[in-house]
């Protein structure tokens, strides 16, 4: 058996290649993170709320049930792939990373409205009688008095649903997007140094995911003044 020995040195030239798909996956995160949690708590609201009486409210209570079941039970891949290549043939051609911002976001809303639903649902109906005491509308309601305990309420699970999407969007490396993995890929072909490569990227991945869920834990902590 041939003697392995580990050659991170041919890795030196190809540093900047690694920092700038590490960059841009970072920066993805955070867009994607801030978009797809605000959809997500948006989604959340709808659904908690429920169909109503009128049209306008059961039409959007339908498309936001539709959406978050088709995201939720079809593959990212398959997701990405359907707005990256599907909507030219409708006439919108999107960028490569336009398309895989926007299939992250989408994806990352439909779990936070799940997540944010269940928050909600449980909130004392004391906080509901509160609000009518006060004369609050339903809207203010959300805003000043049920969103914020419910959110702290489900915000590490946010938080490790937001990571899990970081880590998920390697995918989008397969339409040539150039992120942290197409950088290894990339590398790996040019010096068929695979086991170094790919460990690098694995390295990076797991070092962005830890200060990504600190970040965001410190962020709630501040935000819900030590609720999380």
């Amino acid at each position: 058996m041939a003697a392995f020995s580990l050659n991170f040195a041919g890795l030196a030239e190809y540093v900047p290649v690694f920092e700038h798909g590490l960059a841009l996956t970072a920066v993805t995160a955070a867009i994607v993170t801030l978009g797809g949690v605000a959809l997500g708590i948006a989604g959340g609201v709808i659904r908690y709320a429920g169909p109503g009486e009128s049209l306008p409210r059961k039409l959007l209570y339908g498309f936001w049930t539709c959406y978050v079941e088709a995201i939720r039970n079809t593959p990212f891949i398959i997701q990405l792939f359907f707005i990256f290549f599907g909507f030219p043939q409708l006439g919108l051609q999107l960028s490569a990373n336009v398309a895989a911002v926007a299939a992250l976001i989408l994806n990352l809303g439909a779990y936070v409205t799940e997540i944010v639903r269940s928050g909600l649902g449980t909130t004392p109906k004391g906080q509901w009688e509160a609000c009518r005491v006060l004369g609050l509308s339903r809207a203010q309601a959300y805003v000043r008095v049920v969103n914020p305990p419910a959110l702290a309420r489900v915000y590490p699970a946010l938080v490790s649903q937001c990571v899990l999407v970081m880590l998920g969007s390697a995918v989008i490396s397969q339409i040539s997007v150039e992120d942290l993995t197409y950088a290894a890929n990339w590398v790996q072909s040019l010096t068929f140094l695979s086991f170094e490569c790919y460990l690098v990227a694995t390295i990076l991945y797991l070092a962005l995911a830890v200060v990504m869920r600190r970040l965001m834990l410190f962020a709630g902590r501040f935000l819900f003044r030590g609720g999380v």
